[in-house]
């Protein structure tokens, strides 16, 4: 659904307030993973089934070591935790689908994690409910309609701030894409649309980003994120 400029603005201050602190952001600190240069990018937490996952691109937990970038609102009590949670075997405690271009992380790793070291996570979930199924997926068509991305992007410095984009989303010769290039740190993020319904118009998470091809980005699309999520 293509929404006018109003509404689209609306729809991403709610997701910032309902969801940002759903949103995580990712780094990967392999030797010769330079800032802005691919190294950086967006993970995001879902609850399915009663369990809490960490998704995020499979491209950003191949090799080497990463983190995970924590701001004060995500943690409790405040001033305990660290500024990231460092993975050293990052490939080797993500759950990766290279078929699918998505990895999973078990959250429960990551609350061991924040218990050991005295602190809370303090965080907010993509719901079940939210993210689209195999019929929400199929009535994405060839005609753009509006997409919210929620991600950490890359600021001056090397900060990573929470950002919002409003893009367009289409069918492209059978895939599901966003049809601009998004700045560094996009690459793993959630993406929202709202579709028609039968108790009208809702929110969707339509998938995640995957890195840029052909002057935009494919999306790893929510009806197929659930298998990897369930083989989890």
């Amino acid at each position: 659904m293509l929404l006018d400029p109003d509404t689209e603005n609306d729809v991403a201050y709610e997701l910032c307030q309902l969801l940002g602190r759903a949103i995580l952001p990712l780094r990967r600190t392999d030797a010769g993973v330079q800032a802005g240069a691919g190294g950086e990018g967006t993970a995001f937490l879902f609850t399915g089934r009663g369990r809490e996952y960490l998704l995020t691109a499979d491209a950003l937990t191949r090799d080497g070591a990463g983190e995970i970038g924590l701001r004060a609102s995500v943690t409790e009590p405040a001033g305990v935790a660290a500024d990231a949670v460092a993975l050293p075997d990052l490939a080797d405690r993500w759950r990766q689908h290279e078929d699918l271009g998505v990895a999973v992380l078990p959250a429960v790793a990551l609350h061991e994690h924040a218990a050991g070291q005295g602190w809370r996570w303090r965080t907010q979930q993509v719901p079940d409910a939210v993210a689209a199924d195999r019929d929400a997926i199929a009535r994405i068509g060839v005609e753009p309609g509006s997409a919210v991305v929620l991600a950490h992007g890359v600021g001056e410095g090397g900060g990573r701030p929470l950002e919002v984009a409003v893009e367009r989303v289409a069918r492209v010769d059978g895939a599901v894409r966003l049809l601009t290039e998004l700045p560094a740190g996009y690459v793993g993020a959630p993406v929202f649309g709202v579709q028609a319904g039968d108790d009208g118009p809702g929110l969707r998470c339509l998938g995640l980003v995957l890195p840029a091809r052909d002057g935009g980005h494919p999306l790893a699309t929510f009806d197929r994120i659930r298998e990897a999520v369930d083989a989890a």
